[in-house]
């Protein structure tokens, strides 16, 4: 059948890790994150602690990877660390909630920000979402080259654009925005958890580059030093946006605001900005997307290499070396959730479905220390001090993001909870 081609160097991973991440949610994400924690200060530390717990798992993964530098990435590394199921679990609830989540959530924000030029009702919105997903699926089909690519193209714009932002909003800064008229209620423990959870969406995708790490250049290098400078990046630009969302617009506004980004630079410039910063959003949305689309049908490919998932998704295009199959289908469920769910719904079932797994991983890099021929070609500092951090306060943000909607939080990890019975189901057709 052939292999899959090896064709993304270090700037393309970088660009691969910097352009998943940032996507659209850091110009939506601010209100969610503001309502919750209605004061600058504690804004700007909730970005912050998303920042570093984004780092300690990129670490976590780094090390994984270049220790098991195969296609598929975190599910390969279940499949090391625990077992087989574990492995097939992460890539079941990918598909059916986490990776297609993510997808489906950054379309409608790319949808969201289309009807600034135009109107779009929700089904407008919908559709607008939908069709992204599908135009840069037909595009990844093509070939990873093409794609990693037009990932880099789309990146370094993005890079570019988010500085200029940063250097506009500071340099027409004309006074503090007025002070809520009304008192605002006083931040919490549990809101900052929420908050922090918000973050962390904003932050996901960085562990999407290890999934293509037999279509990666030296992976065992490349991998790691893209995470490394990839994180910084994206922490810096995160926190200096919200800075300047915070500096210009009034707390409330912020808080209310469904397009920030552009509300800023309305009153900054004026409504002609509003406009220029409302097509970046959706330049970025459509960046983050591509890379989004690149990598999930990777893993799908490794599973049914292995025998776990349906034999179909583990074709590979003849002439495009692509995993044609998977993209497919990833595409068309994709496509449903954006037309069956809202945004807020997307993003929270992906934040407490990842953290879950990204906890077991991090207890993982303790466990494989410990077990005799695990040479990683790159070791993570501060092991088990920062592995064990990491897994305390995931688990508390998890915890309390479940607490806040029960109701659907079960049906999230209900959908996770049967890829027990679908393991072995598949495992028994492979006997």
């Amino acid at each position: 059948m052939g292999s899959l081609k090896r064709a993304i160097g270090l700037p393309g991973a970088t660009a691969l890790v910097v352009g998943s991440i940032i996507g659209s949610s850091v110009f939506v994400q601010a209100s969610e994150l503001t309502s919750l924690v209605p004061d600058p200060v504690w804004v700007v530390m909730a970005w912050l602690v998303a920042g570093i717990l984004t780092m300690v798992g990129a670490l976590v993964c780094a090390e994984l990877s270049s220790a098991y530098p195969r296609t598929g990435g975190v599910y390969v590394f279940f499949k090391e660390i625990y077992s087989p199921a574990l492995g097939f679990l992460w890539g079941w609830a990918m598909f059916w909630t986490m990776h297609s989540g993510i997808l489906a959530a950054i379309a409608t924000v790319f949808a969201r920000y289309a009807g600034y030029f135009v109107e779009l009702d929700v089904t407008g919105q919908r559709l607008v979402a939908a069709s992204a997903i599908l135009v840069l699926s037909a595009v990844n089909y093509r070939g990873v080259t093409f794609g990693a690519n037009l990932q880099s193209a789309f990146t370094l714009v993005k890079v570019l654009a988010v500085m200029a932002i940063m250097i506009i909003g500071f340099a027409l800064f004309r006074g503090a925005p007025p002070a809520p008229a009304e008192a605002l209620p006083p931040v919490t423990f549990p809101n900052f958890l929420l908050a922090v959870g918000a973050g962390l969406f904003a932050y996901g995708g960085w562990h999407m580059v290890t999934y293509t790490a037999e279509e990666t250049v030296d992976p065992t290098r490349t991998i790691p030093r893209a995470l490394l400078i990839g994180i910084v990046v994206v922490t810096l630009a995160y926190i200096g946006l919200n800075v300047v969302y915070l500096t210009v617009l009034p707390l409330t506004s912020v808080m209310t605001s469904t397009r920030v980004a552009a509300d800023t630079f309305e009153v900054l410039i004026g409504p002609a900005a509003a406009g220029a910063i409302s097509a970046l959003v959706m330049f970025s949305s459509f960046g983050a997307l591509n890379g989004i689309v690149l990598v999930g049908p990777r893993v799908y490919y490794q599973m049914a290499q292995d025998g776990l998932w349906f034999r179909f998704k583990g074709h590979l295009h003849p002439r495009f070396r692509t995993p044609d199959h998977a993209i497919i289908v990833q595409a068309i469920w994709s496509s449903v959730l954006v037309m069956t769910g809202t945004y807020r719904d997307l993003f929270t079932r992906v934040i407490y479905t990842e953290w879950i797994f990204f906890s077991l991983l991090a207890l993982g890099v303790v466990l494989m220390r410990r077990r005799p021929g695990y040479a990683p070609a790159w070791r993570m500092a501060l092991v088990p001090a920062a592995p064990v951090a990491f897994i305390i306060v995931s688990l508390m943000i998890v915890v309390n993001q479940i607490r806040v909607d029960v109701l659907s939080a079960a049906q999230g990890l209900g959908i996770v909870a049967t890829g027990f019975p679908a393991y072995y189901l598949w495992a028994r057709r492979k006997r």
